[in-house]
């Protein structure tokens, strides 16, 4: 067990000697935001004297009395109105370092109670090219996911693709008379988002058009075989490409759907609804308003117009007797739940959906009462251009993902050959140095999409994600490789009959952030916001950095040798596994 989950086990042993009906979920031990004062700190005290009408420095010694933890820490300390700081002692560190060392945990704790968790996050739609917008669904999701599992979770990735809707009467017109088989072959995406925009052009300026799509659509949704057969193959063709990009990515899904899987279920959900006295016919369509459960001003259902709060329903049957998006969101949660008894489901997506997400989860709570399940919509901002605006290209359209990882590798290649050129060597062939361009670019692209607060707009700039210095991949990337070459030089691998000895300033700060990786990767899982393990690799990267320069290692005496060696390589593989969590390759040379 970590030092932090130790000293938290006995602060749960001592409290209830002093206040023994003390509420104890929320006591957590967390890292000193200033080093000066400790390296852990707890306030859980303070609201527990508050309660129990008491003094809370007095109560804080009360339970210091009760409290043992002297074979990790000196004498606790109390601060300002009741904190409790806790600062380890060296050989307590390097203890839990050589456990990591001789094969133990690294640093984290496996969740004490795994859950099943899915995430619905990428979602392309068919028939068209995957864009920049899919980006950070995708790069945010697919780290989840690696986070979730590394603690022990069960997780469900799950790609709920859009193939169903009106563009597909557009798209059956453009099929039929105007493919182009030969560009269908060379690029099936690009074929078909050329036939859709023709089409739908076509149908802004001639009505006989637009009824010819009405009707290739009746048939499509009523079974016709021939346009069934052309949407299964617009489908194949789609999940091709997808597939070609998320490989690039190292991106991979448990279950890949489409919105047309739920179709049987729609009708019988708005019956449902109906029924329940949820939904009500207005105008024409089946709409869900507000029960008045909520204050005024977090009513998914209600909006603030001219001074007053006026209806914003959900429509669940469109007038036309369509379904829609919310329609087909309930009936999918409804089978998650039935498939895999998740105890939590996250939506990542962008921030213009959470209206749909709150009244959809809102709906959802009426509708499945005793529904035992935490749903969370994890939104994010948009990628912006250097200029503040909209990321778009020149020529002002749209940003494929396809072309933006193709200029990444390249930009990846143009970095690592300047390095090598900048050394004056000729270590690596034009193919190695290929291979680590593509490391690096696509890396850059991941991290700078994740170093941000994911609700935060990010300005998309080439030079900032590429730098070698500063909060970047390359940054964490090469200080990695550092790593690795030390270990080289020394011409010896980590050996597990080293010894952990901490005396030096800068060997204690790296010791004691190391002990912090599962602290970060728990924030994240709390909070769903990979930054802060971006942010922990960044410090780690700058706390071995001022290791390298403060401590000799291959010339150091014995033992400090084989520690200081044994600490890089503790150093090495947190950077490995916290940089995978988050999406990212390593290369063991740059």
């Amino acid at each position: 067990m970590s030092i932090h989950r130790s000293i938290e086990a006995r602060l749960r042993d001592a409290i209830p000697l002093v206040v023994p009906d003390a509420d104890l979920s929320d006591l957590c031990v967390r890292p000193c935001p200033n080093p000066r004062f400790g390296d852990y700190q707890c306030n859980a005290l303070m609201p527990l004297a508050k309660i129990a009408k008491t003094n809370p420095r007095q109560l804080a010694e009360q339970v210091i009395e009760k409290l043992d933890v002297s074979e990790w820490c000196d004498p606790v300390e109390i601060a300002g109105p009741g904190f409790l700081n806790f600062r380890c002692k060296n050989e307590a560190v390097a203890a839990e370092l050589q456990a990591a060392l001789d094969g133990g945990d690294l640093f984290f704790d496996k969740a004490a109670e795994p859950e099943t968790i899915v995430i619905d996050f990428s979602s392309p739609n068919v028939a068209k090219p995957m864009h920049i917008g899919h980006i950070r669904s995708t790069i945010l999701g697919e780290s989840l996911k690696r986070i979730y599992r590394l603690l022990g979770h069960t997780v469900v990735g799950d790609n709920h693709i859009g193939d169903w809707g009106t563009q597909f009467g557009k798209l059956l017109v453009g099929w039929k008379n105007e493919l182009n088989p030969e560009a269908l072959e060379a690029n099936a995406l690009e074929e078909m988002e050329r036939l859709y925009k023709l089409i739908n052009d076509r149908c802004e300026s001639d009505e006989s058009v637009l009824e010819e799509a009405r009707q290739e659509l009746v048939k499509l949704q009523s079974g016709a075989e021939e346009n069934l057969g052309i949407w299964k193959e617009m489908i194949a063709l789609s999940q091709s490409q997808f597939d070609e990009v998320y490989a690039r990515l190292g991106v991979t899904f448990d279950e890949t759907l489409g919105e047309s899987f739920y179709n049987d279920r729609l009708k019988a959900v708005v019956e449902e609804l109906k029924a329940a006295g949820i939904a009500e016919e207005s105008e024409g369509a089946m709409c869900v308003f507000s029960d008045g459960a909520l204050p005024e001003k977090d009513d998914p259902f209600l909006i603030h117009r001219d001074g007053e709060w006026v209806p914003n329903p959900s429509i669940v049957l469109k007038s036309d007797g369509g379904a829609n998006y919310t329609t087909s969101d309930l009936a999918t949660l409804e089978r998650r739940l039935k498939t895999w008894n998740p105890a939590r489901i996250i939506y990542v997506t962008d921030g213009r959906q959470q209206l749909h997400f709150n009244q959809l989860f809102n709906i959802f709570r009426r509708w499945r009462k005793d529904a035992d399940v935490r749903l969370d919509h994890v939104w994010f901002g948009a990628i912006l251009g250097e200029d503040g605006k909209p990321f778009k290209t020149r020529e002002g359209g749209t940003i494929r993902l396809t072309d933006l990882l193709n200029e990444a590798e390249e930009r990846g290649y143009k970095v690592a050959k300047a390095k090598q050129d900048e050394k004056g060597d000729a270590t690596f062939s034009d193919d190695e140095l290929r291979e680590i361009g593509r490391i690096i670019g696509l890396g850059a692209i991941k991290y700078a999409d994740l170093m941000p607060n994911r609700q935060s707009d990010y300005k998309f700039s080439w030079d900032k994600m590429l730098a070698l210095a500063g909060n970047t991949a390359p940054y964490l990337l090469y200080a990695y490789t550092r790593t690795q070459s030390l270990a080289r030089k020394a011409g010896e691998t980590a050996d597990q009959s080293r010894t952990i000895v901490l005396t030096e300033d800068a060997e204690l700060a790296l010791a004691k952030h190391l002990l912090a990786f599962g602290l970060a990767l728990e924030a994240v899982a709390e909070e769903c916001r990979p930054n802060l393990l971006c942010n922990y690799l960044y410090d780690l990267s700058g706390l071995f950095s001022q290791f390298w320069q403060s401590c000799p290692v291959l010339k150091a005496e014995e033992p400090q040798r084989s520690s200081r060696l044994a600490l890089c390589d503790l150093v090495s593989r947190v950077l490995k596994l916290g940089l995978e969590a988050l999406g990212l390759e390593t290369t063991d040379r740059m």
